[in-house]
């Protein structure tokens, strides 16, 4: 009877398993041989992951809601030994390694087999960057790790996170990631992924990455970049070196001079290369909604036969699918506000929020290829909705195979058949339809802090 009722504890909460299971093989999860998850109990390391990842996904995402799931499963299977405390969880969760949350990330990332066909430039694979801001509980640790806004008071502020992640452009997956404070830049979090990047690969990023120094290291190691000009002149026709076709120039840009904050000293800086040969394309922005009517873009794909500027022009403008991607994250998921109040725990859930992330894409990337459809026409969002149905019928199925299998396949169908309108040049105005709540703002400390009578007529903007 002990062993029947370990065996019922083993299967809670692990119908997630049966779904993810290729992507996340059982072999990162074992119980530990000493330390921590070693010992056989309810809260072991393969039930605690997919009991993170659970509460990740979850439309709530609280420790109290995944504990109470796992309290209703096992109830399911007559054992009402588990308490509704959220203590237990919260220990085992703190008991799992980074370093093993870190090789699962990149397990799922690696795990990909992308044909050549979806590559979106002449078969190679193209990685998209971009940084973004993430908040988290204000705790004194917090706060000493990634501090608020130096313009805001003690007490009426949160951490501030700096996080730049890489993308491939071609599935939407996370391949690496690098988190910072306010005070990093974007270029130092980019060189800390150099590994990510292969010969052969196509860097794709905003004029935040035009870099004389990273442009040049990222070609020695044969890897193409793809940027918009920044910071410098537009060559014209007088100065370019020979010109490919209309607004399509060869040019040389110089090694600009040192400065104090270069990524090299100056002895080294001087040993770089004078000059780049690159490609200068200018673009002519038709499509009415943008900022600009014409902006230009540098890479290092010199040869027009191969690369035309209308290929490369059209990629560039698919670099706004950056933004939807740190969106499905943030507002899909629900990662713009991170919920742990230590810097510990803080980075094992970014990785278990980039981990589910990479396993719903790879759903998303299988029922595209099976039913020969654009993987970003796929709905993450849906895919999201879709799984969370589907995970309490996983985990009823959790003994029968052929349940689980037809359960699988209702869900990629319900994958499949949510596509997104192709809506080309669509305007994405970064504004706020919803008007904020008449609420005063808080700028003192919550115990100094005094309201003011008739709030409900005060204008927050006027503070």
């Amino acid at each position: 009877m002990a062993d029947e009722m370990m065996h019922k504890k083993d299967k809670s909460l692990l119908g997630l398993k049966a779904c993810f299971g290729r992507f996340i093989p059982e072999c990162f999860l074992k119980n530990n041989v000493k330390g921590h998850h070693s010992r056989h109990r309810i809260f072991s390391k393969e039930t605690t992951f997919w009991a993170f990842f659970s509460q990740i996904i979850d439309a709530d995402g609280g420790c109290a809601e995944v504990v109470k799931k796992l309290k209703t499963y096992l109830a399911f299977n007559s054992d009402q030994s588990l308490s509704v405390s959220t203590g237990s969880y919260c220990k085992a969760r703190k008991k799992l390694e980074e370093t093993d949350l870190v090789e699962i990330l990149k397990h799922t990332s690696e795990s990909f087999h992308v044909n050549l066909d979806d590559q979106p430039l002449a078969g190679r694979r193209v990685i998209v960057v971009d940084g973004t801001g993430l908040s988290m509980p204000d705790t004194s640790e917090n706060q000493d790790e990634w501090p608020q806004i130096s313009s805001q008071k003690k007490g009426c502020g949160f951490p501030t996170m700096r996080l730049l992640d890489c993308f491939d452009l071609a599935t939407g997956a996370i391949l690496s990631y690098a988190v910072g404070n306010k005070k990093n830049h974007e270029l130092p979090l980019l060189r800390q992924q150099e590994g990510t990047f292969k010969e052969g690969d196509i860097f794709l990023g905003d004029k935040g990455f035009c870099s004389f120094y990273d442009v040049d290291r990222l070609r020695e190691k044969g890897v193409d970049s793809i940027i918009p000009l920044a910071r410098r002149i537009p060559k014209t026709e007088q100065t370019c070196i020979k010109k490919l076709a209309n607004n399509d120039l060869l040019i040389r840009w110089e090694r600009p001079a040192w400065y104090k904050k270069a990524p090299l000293p100056k002895d080294e800086w001087n040993q770089l290369p004078e000059e780049l040969l690159l490609r200068q394309i200018k673009v002519d922005v038709e499509q009415p909604g943008f900022r600009v009517k014409s902006f230009y873009i540098i890479t290092t794909l010199l040869d027009p036969l191969i690369y035309s500027a209308k290929s490369i022009a059209d990629l560039y403008y698919r670099r706004w699918s950056v933004e939807l991607f740190f969106r499905d994250l943030k507002t899909t998921t629900k990662m713009d506000i991170l919920r742990c109040k230590s810097p510990a725990m803080i980075r094992k859930e970014l990785l278990m929020y980039f981990i589910a992330y990479n396993a719903i894409r790879h759903l998303i990337y299988e029922t595209a290829h099976a039913h020969e459809k654009d993987p970003m026409r796929l709905s993450y969002k849906g895919a999201l909705q879709a799984l969370r149905q589907a995970e309490v019928y996983f985990n009823r199925a959790a003994l029968c195979p052929s349940e689980i299998l037809r359960i699988r396949e209702n869900l990629l169908d319900s994958i499949r058949t949510n596509i997104i309108p192709f809506r080309p040049g669509r305007s994405e105005p970064r504004c706020l339809k919803r008007r904020l709540k008449p609420y005063q703002l808080l700028t003192l400390h919550r115990h100094e802090m005094i309201e003011i009578k008739h709030r409900s007529k005060y204008n927050a903007k006027a503070a």
